[in-house]
């Protein structure tokens, strides 16, 4: 038994110094969006001549979002940035979104604004509306993002830029996350570095690699690439839109980029960690592409590479316990990491199996209410699990 404890560990251990180093040597190739400083309204094309600024169109979906909507919308409206438009779609808002909406409208040109009043079969509420702001818009380089989320007044200048430097046809940025309460902190800082590991964003601009990247709150596309990738009328069954994105730019042949933005775009995912594990019930299952085999290799995977070095460093001895040390050790640095991303204290890593318990129910709980219900609610209407999987990219 002390072998196979010695041998498991070793693996894990392992494991995690190449996941770390990986990591570290990602991290320092992501650029950051206050490394890009532009002086003039011009944007140097390939050759680097100065050409006037290519038009952008901020596309954005919203339903039922008089909350967070006001402060958003404000962020979208005071770019600096000298031809852009914001297209915002009101999704069948049953509160104060739609008049929010018009009466900025009335005092911006800038916006214009749509009402979505039905969903067509065979739609997602956000991919739809996203896609019919696609439809009225005009902008050379799209940006899509959500109705939550807040801009610096730099971002458009920094992230065309830094694409058109780049010659990148899709940028994703790693924006900052808000966190107020204890539990917020432990599953976002855990989260956050859960998410770097699994999808390796750093790759995401290398064509020979399968690394994708796509984050909700921030996605800039040249029109040419979003129409050439197949919009998101490819998406519009697909729950986890944002990140597939990503993956369609790939597999359409296009460069795709990441970088981070810093607090130049923000959002306040959820109010505390009971409206976070909600909120995510539509989510967890759906990452799987709804595999029940999947989820259950997430919850294992959790464990094992988490929890039970923890559980296992008062019992083992020798070699055994060394590499336990270095099986805790290695993945706490990495979520300190992410916790200085977000401007918060590195000690919250030392929360870690806390936060993967939290994970693992968060995936338990979205597979067994998906698998109950034969599907999700989202945005006030019911998808059937079999419509989801055939839509699922």
């Amino acid at each position: 038994m002390h072998w196979f404890w010695t041998g498991l560990l070793g693996f894990i251990a392992l494991a995690w110094l190449l996941a770390a180093i990986d990591l570290a040597r990602g991290a320092l190739v992501i650029p950051s969006l206050s490394q890009i400083k532009l002086s003039a309204p011009e944007i140097a094309d390939r050759s680097g001549k100065l050409q006037a600024a290519p038009r952008v169109s901020i596309l954005v979906s919203a339903l039922d979002e008089a909350e967070k909507l006001p402060a958003a919308l404000a962020t979208f409206l005071a770019q600096d940035y000298p031809d852009y438009e914001v297209i915002a779609v009101d999704d069948r808002s049953e509160d104060a979104t739609g008049s929010i909406l018009e009466a900025a409208a009335r005092e911006n040109a800038r916006l214009k604004v749509v009402h979505v009043t039905s969903l067509p079969a065979g739609w997602l509420g956000k991919p739809h509306g996203l896609q019919t702001a696609f439809e009225h818009s005009t902008g050379e380089w799209l940006v899509l993002t959500d109705a939550d989320v807040r801009f610096e007044p730099d971002v458009l200048r920094t992230t065309v830029a830094l694409a058109e430097e780049k010659h990148w046809d899709h940028l994703t940025l790693l924006c900052h996350a808000e966190m107020f309460t204890l539990g917020e902190k432990i599953a976002m800082t855990f989260f956050a570095m859960s998410f770097m590991l699994g999808l390796r964003p750093w790759r995401a601009s290398d064509p020979k690699s399968r690394a994708y990247i796509g984050v909700g709150a921030f996605q800039l596309l040249r029109r040419s690439s979003y129409e050439k990738m197949g919009t998101h009328r490819r998406l519009a069954m697909e729950v986890v839109d944002d990140v597939k994105v990503g993956k369609l730019v790939k597999e359409a042949g296009l460069r795709s980029g990441v970088a981070r933005a810093g607090r130049a775009v923000t959002v306040h995912w959820h109010s505390g960690l009971g409206n976070i594990i909600r909120g995510t019930t539509k989510n967890f299952y759906a990452t799987t592409g709804f595999r029940l085999w999947f989820a259950v290799a997430q919850v294992a995977g959790n464990l094992l590479m988490f929890v039970l070095p923890w559980m296992a460093l008062p019992f083992v001895r020798g070699w055994a316990r060394i590499f336990a040390v270095a099986a805790i050790v290695l993945p706490v640095l990495a979520q300190a990491g992410a916790a200085l991303e977000f401007d918060e204290s590195p000690l919250y890593a030392v929360t870690q199996p806390l936060g993967a318990l939290i994970v693992c129910w968060m995936i338990v709980r979205s597979t067994f209410v998906t698998l109950r219900q034969g599907g999700i609610f989202w945005r006030g209407t019911f998808y059937p699990i079999e419509e989801l999987k055939r839509g699922v990219v």
